[in-house]
């Protein structure tokens, strides 16, 4: 029964990977078919803040073809070289996203300060806004999918993929409502103003991304709500153990690790504590996906609550 367990176990496992892996792909291509979009849009309009759409869009692409190699990084097992997996392979792909975003924000910076020095009015606006608009459809849709389906599968490059899609959303949806503005009303200087907003939406959205990777390449530990979910269900499977102690846990990609310490009677045998063990390990792999658990047994005289305490198991 446990062999059949195991086998559906890494089946499951096996199919997420591919879909996860399927998601980044098919990233690559819608944004090169939003790029196309709305390089067009920008074509046929001259409008600044089109263009700076566009060249979002360009990082987009970058940006997916960087989540697509860091994902498949990622689910290479362990080896000699890494013995604790490549799970901190979506991070680089995160924080490159953010640099580039960053980059994106300073050439739209720099295309605004030449359409002020030269302004020139714009082509068949409607058109270009209406291109400009199936591309933005197209990505909410995506952005949706993919931030959706990374915090299922605890994948940092997708969310992060999918963040800055969204952005990009907004950002559209923003730069439609100020061209609408721009040509019902005529006045020109709404164009490049729109583009500065843009670059700094950019920006912020850039500094965002890059924090949230450092983060994870800085060990952050899981949130509050998850610390005491892993201390509950340690607690309901310790039966036999005197206290819990120490337990630190740290967060990388989709692998979440958890370390503590376990007091047992300094007279129990190796192999009554390894079957206490045994069962939290269980437990907390049903509970958490992709968990990587460290137990250290330790005899009585290593207690930190007094002798006779048995209400809380943590010290």
């Amino acid at each position: 029964m446990a062999a059949a367990d195991s086998v559906t176990a890494i089946a499951a496992k096996e199919a997420a990977k591919q879909r996860v892996a399927a998601l980044a792909f098919w990233s690559i291509v819608v944004a090169c078919v939003v790029l196309a979009l709305k390089l067009a849009a920008w074509y046929i309009t001259g409008s600044v803040a089109l263009y700076s759409d566009a060249l979002e869009s360009i990082v987009n692409v970058i940006a997916s073809a960087a989540a697509y190699w860091a994902i498949r990084v990622s689910y290479k097992p362990a080896d000699q070289d890494h013995p604790f997996g490549h799970h901190k392979a979506e991070y680089f792909s995160a924080v490159l996203e953010g640099v580039l975003i960053v980059l994106a924000a300073l050439l739209i910076l720099s295309e605004v300060w030449r359409s002020w020095q030269t302004p020139t009015p714009l082509e068949q606006p409607w058109e270009g806004l209406a291109i400009n608009g199936v591309a933005t459809v197209i990505n909410a849709f995506w952005a949706w999918t993919l931030i959706r389906a990374g915090r299922a599968a605890k994948s940092p490059a997708l969310v992060a993929d999918g963040r800055h899609i969204m952005t990009d959303v907004v950002t559209s949806v923003g730069v439609f409502g100020g061209l609408v503005g721009a040509i019902l009303t005529g006045w020109q200087i709404l164009d490049p103003a729109l583009a500065v907003i843009v670059a700094l939406n950019i920006l912020w959205q850039g500094w965002h991304v890059i924090g949230s990777s450092m983060n994870g390449l800085m060990d952050r530990a899981v949130d509050t709500q998850e610390h005491m979910h892993i201390r509950d269900t340690i607690s309901a499977n310790c039966k036999g153990a005197l206290e819990v102690h120490d337990l630190k846990t740290r967060i990388a990609g989709r692998a979440t690790f958890i370390e503590f310490h376990l007091v047992v009677d300094a007279d129990m045998t190796v192999g009554a504590s390894h079957v206490i063990c045994d069962r939290i390990e269980d437990a907390l792999k049903a509970e958490i996906p992709s968990v990587r658990v460290t137990i250290h047994v330790e005899p009585d005289d290593e207690a930190k609550l007094p002798k006779g305490t048995t209400a809380v198991p943590f010290a």
